[in-house]
């Protein structure tokens, strides 16, 4: 079918309604971007899913970092959406501005050079992510070793994607699965839990006509327990063996607890045993305070739409969050935000 054919035939579409959930924070970006929830029927409802790092990491883990950040011994090292996202008190923003060293970088190699150059202070890397990210803190540590540096540490909020669609199961009718993800675990990964719920999951690449041709899919293929992949030319069935394996010689499998979702078992990386040098002090990190009247954890498990929220658009903005779904470019509330500043435009 050509993509006009198929955003007819999605506008049109008059069947049993449906919830298709993007599991993907990326994803969750690209269809507000390119308007594509404006080009399908009232009866399908695209759903923001748990897959934005920054927006399923416990306040715990933002507490760590501060605490750690206030021994001037310290460097702590992230990423640019993490610095605003809310601890149980407060964020590494405002550590930072009484004085913490807290430093954003574009990548985790970055902050090799730099502890070369002051190794009287322990630089600590902010490693969240999923499944992509993980083989990056995997490489970071080889080279560590390699390079004999030992003023490096990580703490760690690293989860996988399958136990987390899992727990969420068939309130959905269909998944939609980030092809980064897809492209290091591979599509096989969720024959097993497509089967076991009866709804489709299909893998799609973040360009707006091949997300569009997955929605078409997962409609088409209502009630069927199969997996479709839309992007071949990166995701294959078994994945990238060699981004695993570095995976798996530093870090194992963990329970972890997901901001409003709690604990699921095995969804998290944790570093191995012989590897604990370089960790920062990642276990334990459970506790999850939410702000009052925030429903971050209904939205990123389809529970509500983010207009749904008391404080959406009045008391929690991106220039001013209360939940982490309204921190990064790629959080459900984030996102729709500025879908509805645009409306209003």
């Amino acid at each position: 079918m050509t993509n006009d054919e198929i955003i007819r035939s999605l506008r049109e579409y008059d069947g049993p309604d449906m919830k298709l959930m993007e599991i993907c924070g990326s994803h969750t970006a690209a269809i507000a971007r390119s308007g594509i929830r404006t080009l399908l029927s009232g009866k399908i409802h695209m759903v923001s899913g748990p897959g934005c790092p920054v927006c399923v990491t416990v306040t715990a883990y933002i507490d760590r970092l501060i605490e750690l950040s206030r021994n001037r011994k310290n460097v702590i090292c992230t990423f640019g959406d993490l610095i605003r996202v809310p601890g149980s008190s407060e964020n590494l923003g405002k550590a930072r501005a009484e004085g913490a060293d807290i430093r954003m970088l574009y990548s985790p190699f970055d902050m090799m050079p730099l502890a070369e150059e002051e190794k009287d202070k322990t630089f600590i890397f902010a490693a969240v992510g999923f499944e992509t990210t993980a083989p990056v803190y995997a490489g970071l540590l080889s080279e560590a070793e390699d390079r004999r540096i030992e003023n490096i540490r990580l703490l760690t909020s690293l989860k996988t994607m399958p136990r987390v669609v899992e727990r969420i199961g068939n309130r959905m009718d269909g998944y939609l699965l980030p092809g980064h993800v897809c492209t290091v675990s591979g599509f096989g990964t969720y024959e097993p839990l497509a089967e076991k719920l009866s709804i489709p999951f299909v893998v799609a690449s973040f360009e707006p006509e091949n997300i569009l041709q997955a929605i078409y899919a997962m409609v088409m293929l209502k009630d069927k327990g199969i997996v479709r992949n839309f992007y071949p030319s990166a995701v294959t069935r078994d994945g990238n063996a060699l981004a695993r394996e570095a995976v798996d010689k530093y870090f194992e499998a963990g329970d972890a607890t997901w901001r409003g979702l709690g604990s699921i078992e095995g969804s998290g990386l944790y570093l191995r045993r012989e590897y604990t040098g370089f960790d920062a002090g990642s276990a334990g990190l459970t506790d999850d305070h939410e702000t009052a009247g925030c429903h971050c954890a209904k939205v990123i498990c389809g529970e509500e739409k983010s207009e749904d929220c008391p404080l959406f658009g009045r008391s929690c903005t991106p220039s001013s969050p209360k939940g982490a779904c309204m921190v990064s470019g790629e959080g459900a509330c984030f996102n729709g935000y500025h879908s509805e500043m645009t409306k209003i435009s």
